[in-house]
């Protein structure tokens, strides 16, 4: 049984979470916040909307199996590090190249919002993870 009082938040909260998680992703950089902080915000939007919603369609509304999030943010954290060993520098130490964006300018790209941006997903991938399998073995529970 869903509450209409529950589902109406849901769907009012669920994008503006996401848009803060985000937020706090892209802030973290220089800023407290980053890619922790910002995937554990996700996780909660996600996880009121399954709350809301059930199980299926917070599946659904995530659209990427949660061991892909995980693979693809380990990837990202471990290929940030790789970057600077490969120009012979040691594991993790930041790497910045200055890109020409059209339409913002000059722009400021980094290995540390690389590895922010795999940790976002790796937390995101591990907290639907251990949420969704929860919430489908106390479902099978009489």
């Amino acid at each position: 049984m869903t509450s209409l009082i529950l589902a109406t938040a849901a769907r009012f909260l669920f994008p503006l979470l996401l848009l803060f998680s985000v937020f706090l992703l892209l802030r973290g950089h220089n800023l407290p916040g980053g890619g922790f902080v910002g995937g554990l915000v996700a996780a909660a939007a996600f996880t009121l909307y399954w709350l809301a919603f059930g199980t299926r369609t917070a599946r659904r509304a995530l659209r990427l199996n949660p061991l892909t999030l995980i693979a693809g943010g380990l990837l990202l954290a471990a290929g940030s590090g790789c970057v600077a060993f490969l120009n012979g520098r040691p594991f993790l130490t930041g790497l910045w190249v200055r890109l020409h964006v059209p339409v913002l300018g000059e722009v400021w790209a980094g290995t540390p919002l690389i590895f922010d941006i795999g940790v976002y997903l790796l937390v995101i991938g591990v907290l639907m993870l251990v949420i969704t399998t929860l919430a489908e073995e106390t479902r099978e529970q009489p």
